[in-house]
C-alpha cells in the first residue's frame, strides 16, 4: 500500500494513489491547471500511457515506481531544471538506501537518467506550466523506478533492482524513501543553490571529460563533455568550439 511517511504528512505533502492510471504526469498536470496547489504525489499502480522524456512511450506494469510530484511556484523559470538533478539525486539515495549493496553501482546521465551497472534504472521526467507574467504556475517532477521489471528501448540498455538481486525491495518502500530525499533535497536547493547540486551530481556522472555525441531535433553534435554548468546546461568542447546544451540525448563513445 502506497503511503507517505508521518512527517510528510504532517508537512501537508498530499498523496493520491491509483491502481491504473494513463500517466502520473498526465494527472499531476490536469491537477495544477485545475488550481491543485500541492505538494501532492500522484503514484499509481500501472500506466496505460506512461511517457519519457521527447514523447517517447514508456512501458509501465506492475511493481515498478510510477510517481509524480506537483508543486507550485517551486522556482523561478530559469532555475526550475535544476530540479532534474535534485531529483536524480533523490532517486539515487533513495535506492542506495533501500538496497545499500548497489549504492557504489549508481551513476547519474546527464540529463536525467540514474544509471545502475551502466544500465537505466530510474529516469526523471520534469514538465511545467507559465503565467502570463513569465512565472512558474506550476511544475511537476515525475520520477519512474525499475524495481521488479525494464521495458526494452532499443538499443538502450535498461535493468532493475530485482534483477541486480534487490529482492528486498518494493515499490511502495521506494515512493518513501524518495518522497523524504526530494523533501529534503529541495529544501536545500533552496537554501543553499545548485552548487551543492551540482557538486554532487558531477560526482558520480558518467562521461565527464570523454567523447559523446549529443542528439538533437537536429544533426547530432559530437566533442567531449567538458563541464556541467551552473544553470544545469551542457558543456561540450567540440572541433568548432564550446558548446552549451540545455535538452538533448547524451550517448558515451
Amino acid at each position: 500500500m502506497m503511503q507517505l511517511a508521518p512527517a510528510a504528512a504532517a508537512a501537508g505533502v498530499g498523496l493520491i494513489a491509483f491502481d491504473t492510471v494513463g500517466s502520473t504526469n498526465a494527472e499531476a498536470l490536469a491537477r495544477g491547471r485545475a488550481g491543485e496547489a500541492g505538494p501532492l504525489w500522484i503514484t499509481a499502480r500501472v500506466q496505460t500511457a506512461g511517457r519519457g522524456r521527447r514523447g517517447r512511450t514508456w512501458a509501465s506494469g506492475p511493481g515498478n515506481l510510477y510517481a509524480t510530484l506537483l508543486l507550485t511556484d517551486p522556482a523561478p523559470p530559469e532555475r526550475a531544471a535544476q530540479l532534474s538533478f535534485v531529483a536524480a539525486l533523490a532517486a539515487h539515495d533513495a535506492i542506495a538506501a533501500c538496497a545499500p549493496a548497489l549504492g557504489s553501482r549508481l551513476a547519474f546521465k546527464w540529463p536525467n537518467d540514474v544509471l545502475l551497472d551502466g544500465a537505466k534504472v530510474s529516469g526523471i521526467l520534469l514538465e511545467s506550466e507559465t503565467t502570463e507574467r513569465g512565472a512558474l504556475d506550476w511544475l511537476i517532477v515525475g520520477i519512474g523506478v525499475n524495481v521488479v521489471g525494464h521495458p526494452t528501448v532499443g538499443a538502450y540498455r535498461t535493468t532493475s533492482l530485482l534483477a541486480a538481486a534487490a529482492r528486498e525491495v518494493d515499490a511502495p518502500a521506494m515512493l518513501q524513501r524518495i518522497a523524504a530525499a526530494l523533501h529534503s533535497g529541495v529544501e536545500a536547493w533552496h537554501r543553499y543553490g545548485f552548487g551543492t547540486v551540482r557538486a554532487a551530481w558531477l560526482r558520480h556522472a558518467v562521461g565527464v571529460g570523454d567523447p559523446i555525441a549529443v542528439h538533437l531535433d537536429e544533426a547530432p553534435v559530437t566533442g567531449r563533455f567538458a563541464d556541467l554548468a551552473e544553470d544545469g546546461a551542457l558543456i561540450i568542447e567540440t572541433e568548432q568550439g564550446v558548446r552549451r546544451i540545455i535538452a538533448g540525448d547524451l550517448v558515451l563513445a
